[in-house]
C-alpha cells in the first residue's frame, strides 16, 4: 500500500473511531411491596392505614413510598496517543413501591380506599418517573461525554457527571414532594 493510501486508511480508521456512538441502554427492573390493612368497623381509613404502615420518616408516618436507585457501568477505548473515549454505557434503574393494601373493611371503608389508592399509586409512580429520569439522563450523559486525554480523567469525568444528574434528580423530587404535600393535592388525601 502507498504511503498516501495508508495515510488516507488512518485518517478514515481515525474519523470513524472519533464519531462512532457509545451505545447506551437503561435496564428496568420494579418491585411492588404491599403491605396488609385491616380497617374495622367504626375506624377510620385514615386511623387503619396509620396503624398498618412500615413506613414513617422523621416521626412521620406515609401511606406509600418509593426507593429508587441508578447504577451506571461503562465501557471505553483508548487510543494509541492515550486519549480515552466512552463506547458503550448500561445503566439500571430498580425501584420498589410500598403501597397499601385493604384486605377487610365495610363497603364505605372500600370505595374510598379505592379513590385515594388510585391518588397515592398515581403521586408514586410520579417518584418512579424521577428515577427513571435519572438514569436515563445519566445514560445518555455519559455516553456523549467527549474523548479526553486519558482514561482515568474520562472515569472521573463521567462518574462526576454520574453523582450531579442524581443529585439534580433527588432535589427535583424533594421538591415534587413539598409542592403536592406528598400527593394531597393530586387527591392521596383523606377526609
Amino acid at each position: 500500500m502507498g504511503r498516501g493510501r495508508l495515510t488516507r486508511a488512518l485518517q478514515a480508521c481515525a474519523l470513524a473511531w472519533a464519531t462512532t456512538a457509545a451505545q447506551a441502554e437503561v435496564q428496568e427492573e420494579h418491585e411492588h411491596a404491599p403491605y396488609p390493612v385491616h380497617a374495622r368497623a367504626g375506624q377510620t381509613l385514615r386511623e387503619a392505614l396509620n396503624a398498618a404502615t412500615p413506613i414513617t420518616s422523621d416521626g412521620q408516618r406515609f401511606h406509600g413510598y418509593t426507593h429508587w436507585n441508578v447504577r451506571w457501568n461503562f465501557w471505553w477505548q483508548q487510543d494509541g496517543a492515550g486519549r480515552c473515549r466512552i463506547t458503550r454505557v448500561a445503566t439500571r434503574l430498580r425501584t420498589r413501591v410500598q403501597m397499601p393494601e385493604l384486605r377487610t373493611g365495610s363497603a364505605t371503608q372500600e370505595a374510598q380506599f379505592q379513590r385515594y389508592h388510585r391518588a397515592l399509586y398515581a403521586h408514586e409512580q410520579g417518584h418512579v418517573q424521577f428515577g427513571r429520569q435519572a438514569a436515563q439522563a445519566i445514560d445518555q450523559g455519559i455516553a456523549a461525554l467527549p474523548e479526553a486525554p486519558d482514561c482515568p480523567t474520562l472515569e472521573r469525568q463521567a462518574n462526576a457527571l454520574g453523582h450531579r444528574l442524581l443529585a439534580e434528580q433527588a432535589a427535583q423530587e424533594k421538591a415534587y414532594d413539598r409542592d403536592t404535600r406528598h400527593g394531597a393535592t393530586q387527591g392521596a388525601k383523606l377526609d
